[in-house]
């Protein structure tokens, strides 16, 4: 990407945060899932590679069930932006308790906690995961996660003051510092961190089938759980019609890392089943199957999220 398209990218971004504070809720609603339906007419690269993704994920649709499928998951992708850009003026407080209402399963990081190594959370590109970081941050009082280092830096740091905003504490993927450091540091003080674990962008994942075809996915998160002894509980979040649902699946038993490609399977047969019960809500755009890439290709950078 130029610099150019890079400084343009990071204005955009800004306008979004302005807009949707700005805007009524519900013209921002309206206006948000006016431009996914546009996006799915103008049929681009990303929402073609969205269809062909989501047609792993319910193999029985029907053309016509496969265009309305995609067209869902299009306007929850753009709740998810509406949501982010209005988080940051959002009462932060109200949005944890609304989550809380419907979240499930926190007894299985209670658990975690308790035997004192820290607990590693793992969950898809699925619903809105910072609404979910709000209820954690608010819940345990701060937890840590990564950020894809992205370009330019100002778009990486209003990301990271978003983000910082909201309670989280980010380690950026690439850099200055060790993420894996920072992250040991973290579960050794009983502390939890959050991961997106279901899109490799380092190429040096762990195989796994996915809805029957091969892929790959971060080894990271059971790796971290494997050397330290933490709980690694698999998440899940998807919308609801006027709020969101986490669910908190029991933990992963991972004891060394001999058994990091079997903990990575589990991991994956668990966001699967989460996923084939709300397949609008995962927002996966790119090349995601290892037989969508040509010889030699490599897993690009999402966008910034």
């Amino acid at each position: 990407m130029s610099g150019f398209s890079q400084r343009l990218g990071d204005l955009g971004y800004a306008t979004g945060w302005r807009l949707a504070r700005w805007l009524p809720e519900s013209m921002g609603s309206v206006t948000f899932g006016l431009g996914a339906d546009l996006a799915v007419r103008r049929d681009g690269g990303g929402v073609r590679q969205l269809r062909r993704n989501l047609a792993r994920v319910v193999p029985q649709a029907d053309g016509v069930e496969l265009d309305e499928l995609t067209r869902r998951a299009m306007r929850s992708y753009a709740r998810y932006w509406h949501e982010m850009f209005r988080l940051p003026s959002m009462d932060h407080k109200e949005v944890s308790r609304k989550v809380a209402q419907s979240i499930t399963g926190v007894e299985n990081l209670d658990a975690a906690l308790a035997e004192g190594n820290g607990a590693v959370m793992a969950l898809p590109h699925s619903g809105n995961w910072d609404a979910a970081g709000v209820w954690l941050a608010d819940y345990l009082g701060g937890f840590t996660t990564v950020a894809e280092r992205l370009k330019p830096e100002s778009l990486y740091q209003r990301f990271v003051s978003y983000r910082e905003s909201l309670g989280f504490e980010i380690v950026p993927l690439t850099g200055d510092s060790s993420a894996m450091r920072v992250l040991l540091k973290r579960l050794r003080e009983n502390k939890a961190i959050c991961l997106v674990g279901d899109r490799d962008l380092t190429n040096s994942g762990v195989p796994v089938k996915f809805f029957g075809e091969q892929t790959k996915m971060p080894g990271g998160p059971a790796r971290l759980a494997a050397t330290t002894g933490a709980a690694l509980i698999p998440a899940g979040c998807w919308f609801t019609e006027d709020g969101w649902q986490i669910r908190l699946h029991p933990r992963i038993r991972v004891t060394n890392r001999s058994e990091v490609p079997a903990a990575t399977q589990a991991l994956a047969d668990i966001f699967a089943g989460d996923i084939a019960a709300h397949p609008a809500d995962w927002h996966m755009m790119q090349k995601f199957w290892l037989s969508d890439f040509e010889a030699g290709e490599q897993a690009e950078p999402g966008e910034a999220s």
